[in-house]
């Protein structure tokens, strides 16, 4: 007989537990930043994505429009 084995991957991640740990820190009132720095290992890894993204579709945006400029 064969063995179904079952893999979980994900999780939590390390941004999350990040997150979790700021939080009760800060309801515990051990640091008194901001919600927004608090929270910010959910918000700044998506935002960085996005920045990147942004950046690599201006320069393909300008890359192509230099090029039919000179055809």
């Amino acid at each position: 007989m064969s063995e179904a084995r079952i893999k979980a991957d994900g999780g939590i991640g390390f941004f999350g537990l990040l997150a979790i740990v700021f939080i009760i820190l800060k309801l515990c009132g051990t640091i008194t930043w901001s919600w927004w720095w608090v929270l910010g290992p959910l918000w700044i890894p998506a935002a960085v994505v996005a920045t990147i993204f942004l950046m690599i579709a201006l320069v393909v945006c300008v890359v192509s429009g230099i090029a039919a400029f000179f055809k």
